[in-house]
């Protein structure tokens, strides 16, 4: 398959982070700072990224604002012309900072929300007093006028704050609200049980948002990503596997996802040895999955192969323990009974003993 140029790029520039959320869809393994590209490299990165026809680059981590370096980043992706794009928990930036970051070309802000008061924020994120100091850091962003998408990542455990949530996000000045509910990859796998939302939950959210996007069409702009597990399809991972963005890991390595790593028979070039532009083409972890040949029936017979492409690849090895396989969220896989058992055990009682990243 002729692949098209990828429009985004996501650049995790670090996976040192403050905070230790359930939910983070960062390696359970994870790199330390001694294994982090350079200022130098990450630059170069992103040239030959703008060359090779990416538009948005969003600058993550972890927490980008761990790395000193990160105006000088910022510079650097402002001049090779990539609208920039900082995901960021808040914690790090101050005043003297943001005044750097738009110095240098910051287009726009993406804020995480782990909660709408501090005692549920704080012990989701791991981190005391992170709910009055993200809250400080929202409104200097408001009060400057830089866009700000808020990130709300939803799970059982805040879901039923859902029009709060939408409030904060209408006082805080935010653009967009991203009502993000937790995909089970990394350490979100690991808290499955306890994170998975009910069915009324996730019925009542959707209820919800719909409501809201037509009350402040104009206002406030939403992106909602229910649980994949309550669909009857599954979503096209990425828009389809190799189509649209990539993302560089701390180290440098280039992946299709941000879990493709998780599937033990890919190998990933690394920045550091092939062009971004022949990684993205000739990459054999990149045309693994790429088009509709390699699908699986009843994938191949089914006239939804060119709208979902068989579902996650990452999934179907978590699920399933096979990358290769239908998306067992998928109704029509074999394996969908898999869902249908964890989404029973999502009827009980929630539970609190979960595992926070880092600890």
């Amino acid at each position: 398959m002729s692949a098209p140029p990828p429009i985004a790029m996501l650049a995790e520039l670090t996976h040192r982070c403050p905070l230790a959320c359930p939910y983070c869809s960062n390696p359970t393994d994870l790199l330390g700072r001694e294994n982090e590209l350079d200022t130098e490299t990450w630059s170069r990165v992103f040239g030959e990224a703008a060359a090779l026809g990416v538009l948005q680059l969003h600058l993550s981590g972890g927490e980008p604002a761990s790395r000193p370096d990160l105006v000088a980043l910022m510079q650097a992706a402002h001049a090779a012309g990539l609208y920039t794009n900082l995901i960021t928990s808040g914690i790090g930036l101050t005043p003297k900072r943001l005044d750097a970051l738009e110095a240098a070309g910051m287009d726009h802000i993406q804020l995480s929300l782990q909660g709408t008061h501090a005692d549920l924020a704080d012990w989701i994120a791991g981190y005391a007093g992170g709910y009055d100091r993200k809250m400080r850091v929202a409104a200097e962003i408001r009060d400057r006028g830089i866009p700000l998408t808020l990130n709300a990542v939803m799970h059982r455990h805040n879901l039923d704050d859902l029009p709060r949530t939408i409030e904060l996000a209408v006082e805080l000045g935010a653009r967009r609200l991203e009502v993000a509910c937790v995909q089970f990859h990394g350490w979100a796998a690991k808290n499955r049980d306890q994170l998975l939302p009910s069915r009324e939950q996730t019925e009542t959210a959707k209820r919800i948002v719909a409501e809201a996007e037509a009350r402040l069409r104009g206002v406030l702009a939403f992106d909602f990503v229910p649980p994949d597990y309550y669909a009857d399809y599954p979503k096209a991972c990425m828009g389809g596997w190799g189509t649209a963005g990539l993302n560089v890991t701390p180290d440098g390595t280039v992946l299709p996802c941000h879990a493709a790593q998780t599937i033990p028979h890919l190998e990933f070039d690394r920045v550091g040895d092939r062009p971004l532009a022949e990684i993205w083409y000739d990459g054999a972890a990149f045309n693994a999955y790429r088009g509709t040949d390699w699908l699986p029936q009843p994938c191949q017979g089914c006239d939804r192969k060119e709208i979902d492409f068989g579902g996650c690849r990452c999934q179907a090895l978590a699920l399933a323990g096979d990358a290769g396989a239908t998306d067992p969220v998928c109704g029509k896989s074999p394996q969908h009974h898999l869902v249908a058992n964890l989404l029973a055990r999502a009827s009980q009682p929630a539970r609190s003993d979960m595992l926070w990243r880092g600890r």
